[in-house]
């Protein structure tokens, strides 16, 4: 028996698959990650014992996952497509991390993941699998022709399951799925993949409603040093937090509490095909918006616009499953110099699905009252800046002469020909 291993969620997929690689004759090691996922990771485990795996192991990586990947996200001030806020595609190199290291700490040859042909996370998997260890072997049985010709589809997967007594939370009556961390919850397939037709109440599984949310605001400060929140202060309920899971997870209970985070979008996925996503992400939407605040007061305009060139790139790479590359080890570089001097406090209020930025101070702030106010000269002599305006029009004026001469010659072109 070779022994492989499997990132278990105990979902209908990987449960169905650990059941089909042990009857298949694997020593299938099944692999638990807690990345938040707010589900009880014991009886996860005693499923994968009662279901053929030959050992189970259960990491906690919360903590992980929020210091080196999401506050790295939120450094970069990472989206992808200008909405998708990453929280699949940031947990996938994490997981996909400890696989490898856990294969070489059992004298594992194979590893294994439940994605899909189609999706993304097929991709984040093996590319990390074989950045962190180019001899790795990977099994990915939704590619495997003999496992697709058991299992067309959902309908199979449950079938399977219920013939072999597999207990899954998976049912017709729920036709779309779902994945869950502590960053996200992300809804697809199945019902959502009509992109014209509105997900339902009863889809969103963490976040209010902005209909339903409180009607008064919530209050709160969100202190950043070298682009890292350090400290959470939520003034409505007198709650102060500074562990880094700790505050994320505030702020998520928050987020999810003012209906903030929600997002209904279709995306290109990696390989090529459009998908329609509904995700919930109340935390970061929130940290996301105070850094891009904070170095609004305390980044220099031109590292803005340098660092703001690399954010969709960034995004990008995580996407697409890029982390462990050196083209991300150059990102990151480049990202965390931006940031040695983003210090400072954002006051925020959360209201109805809404994050609104009330306030700013930071020790590191290039904003000068006096060189700002209309009312005050404070060193600037306006009249300096008619020779700003006239240099930056030369180029302005050249191209309306241009132009304008070009008309002329085309109106004498069409009426008298060459």
């Amino acid at each position: 028996m070779e022994k492989i291993i499997l990132a278990y969620s105990g979902g209908l997929d990987t449960s169905v698959i650990l059941k089909w690689l042990a009857e298949k004759g694997w020593a299938v090691v099944a692999y638990v990650a807690d990345v938040g996922q707010n589900e009880d990771l014991e009886a996860v485990a005693r499923k994968a014992v009662a279901t053929g795996a030959s050992k189970v192991c259960v990491e906690d990586l919360k903590d992980e996952l929020v210091t080196d990947y999401v506050f790295a996200a939120v450094k970069a001030n990472a989206v992808y497509e200008g909405r998708y806020l990453l929280g699949t595609s940031l947990a996938r190199p994490l997981i996909a991390k400890r696989q490898i290291e856990i294969a070489h700490k059992e004298d594992a040859p194979f590893v294994a993941h439940g994605a899909t042909g189609k999706g993304n996370d097929q991709v984040r998997f093996e590319l990390s699998y074989f950045a962190l260890d180019p001899a790795i072997k990977v099994i990915s049985p939704w590619k495997d022709p003999e496992f697709l010709a058991a299992f067309q589809g959902r309908s199979d997967l449950l079938g399977y399951a219920a013939a072999r007594g597999i207990d899954v939370k998976a049912s017709k009556g729920k036709p779309y799925s779902e994945d869950a961390n502590l960053i996200h919850v992300s809804h697809e397939s199945g019902i959502l993949e009509d992109p014209a037709a509105a997900a339902a109440e009863d889809v969103y599984s963490w976040t209010k409603s902005p209909q339903n949310a409180p009607d008064s605001e919530t209050l709160l400060e969100i202190e950043f040093r070298d682009g890292v929140p350090v400290k959470v202060v939520d003034q409505t309920h007198g709650a102060t937090k500074t562990a880094p899971y700790e505050l994320f997870a505030h702020l998520n209970a928050l987020g999810a509490e003012n209906g903030i985070g929600r997002v209904d979008m279709v995306e290109n996925r990696f390989v090529g095909i459009k998908s329609r996503g509904v995700y919930e992400t109340p935390g970061l939407t929130i940290l996301r918006a105070a850094h891009q605040d904070i170095e609004g007061i305390a980044m220099d305009r031109e590292v803005m616009r340098l660092r703001d060139m690399l954010t969709p790139k960034f995004s990008e790479l995580v996407y697409n499953g890029f982390w462990f590359s050196p083209e991300m080890d150059f990102l990151m570089a480049a990202i965390n110099k931006s940031q040695e001097v983003i210090d400072g406090v954002v006051r925020l209020t959360l209201y109805k699905g809404n994050v609104i930025v009330i306030g700013r101070e930071s020790p590191s702030s290039l904003y000068d009252r006096e060189l700002s106010s209309m009312d005050i000269e404070g060193g600037f002599g306006q009249q300096d800046s008619r020779g700003f305006i006239a240099v930056n029009a030369i180029r302005l004026k050249a191209h309306n002469a241009i132009m304008s001469k070009r008309g002329k010659k085309v109106a004498d072109f069409m009426r008298n020909g060459r």
